[in-house]
């Protein structure tokens, strides 16, 4: 019988620390979740909203969430805008033969419930589950909403210190010597810088948005990915692989992206959730200051902000602690894991 026929490739390196990760329970689940309560976020406009998803009013059929229709196509008095919390355009659309699809929660993050019971802010109900903030803005929303905001700036932040980040470190530590001298010496230059003023200056000189503060919190994103970028290039340049490669006359840049970058990923990798979750408590300090996004958008730092303000109303501050502190553990949890996952002392042990 040939030999080659009972031959059984080996799953490649990835593969393993993926197996390896899922090993890691507690890891799993926590990717799991998060993974779940983001692709939720997601789909908030869905889930909360004080628009209903579909109307059959009449014979016809009115989705609201992606038009707007005037009180008078109801029913009402007035051209504007119809507001389907009022009771009176609730029962114009489900009198009858109508009815109406609601998401679950009927509220937007800029919902002012007009119509609320107590006054604001407003305990939890079953009106709204989490309450109301001191506007009449249902908590609920808010949070759900301000956690899809912090997780995709998260997100975007860290995408842009990675690439930044590996470009600058893989430079530094390819060609090192007075190429990575004088990056060094702009660097520690560069971080001495007080971030904190900066923002304060640049605040000053534009309108605060989301893309202002992305952008200014990205000049400094990138420094610690390019420290351990630099740090494995520099171990990795003088491999035998290298070597050959070089030997076989492919060009610097090809060597490293094909041959060094991929066996400089590891640390970067198991960086990822860690700089996310920094990244949520750097956009949720600055809103809790008072220095992040604008006061219209849903944040945790301005729930918290607001339940700082309002000591008897504790739903608010809580909501947006419990959701924030339960982001970070998940994340923290999916980096352990992909620590020991990635871990080669990890894999020794295994072996042996």
């Amino acid at each position: 019988m040939n030999a080659s026929a009972n031959f059984v490739p080996s799953p490649g390196p990835w593969r393993r620390a993926w197996a390896r990760f899922k090993r890691n329970r507690r890891g799993y689940v926590s990717l799991w979740l998060f993974s779940i309560f983001l692709a939720l976020s997601l789909c908030a406009e869905l889930l909360s909203n004080d628009k209903p998803l579909l109307i059959r009013y009449e014979g016809q059929f009115y989705a609201p969430l992606w038009h707007d229709y005037s009180e008078t196509t109801f029913g009402g008095d007035f051209p504007a805008n119809a507001d389907y919390l009022d009771p009176f355009i609730h029962d114009q659309i489900t009198h009858g033969g109508n009815w109406v699809i609601y998401p679950l929660n009927h509220y937007s993050f800029k919902t002012l419930n007009y119509f609320a019971s107590s006054p604001n802010p407003a305990a939890p109900s079953r009106e709204n589950l989490l309450g109301t903030d001191d506007r009449g803005r249902d908590v609920l929303a808010r949070v759900l909403y301000g956690f899809r905001v912090s997780v995709l700036f998260a997100l975007a932040l860290t995408a842009i210190g990675l690439v930044f980040g590996i470009l600058l470190g893989a430079i530094q530590g390819y060609f090192a010597g007075r190429t990575d001298l004088l990056a060094q010496r702009v660097i520690e230059v560069w971080v001495s810088l007080p971030e904190l003023y900066l923002l304060l200056i640049l605040a000053s000189l534009f309108e605060p948005s989301i893309f202002v503060l992305l952008f200014i919190l990205s000049l400094f994103s990138w420094v610690g990915v390019s420290d351990y970028v630099r740090a494995e290039f520099l171990r990795n340049r003088n491999l035998d692989y290298v070597r050959a490669a070089r030997a076989l006359g492919l060009s610097s840049w090809q060597i490293m992206r094909r041959h060094v970058l991929p066996n400089s990923l590891t640390p970067v990798v198991t960086l990822l959730p860690f700089k996310i979750s920094g990244a949520i408590l750097a956009l949720t300090s600055l809103d809790f200051l008072g220095l992040g996004v604008p006061s219209t958008t849903p944040s945790l730092g301005e729930l918290l902000a607001q339940g700082k303000d309002n000591l008897d109303a504790w739903w608010i501050g809580l909501s947006a602690f419990v959701v924030l502190v339960l982001s970070l553990i998940l994340l923290v949890f999916i980096g352990d894991a992909l620590r020991d996952a990635l871990d080669p002392r990890q894999h020794r042990q295994g072996k042996a």
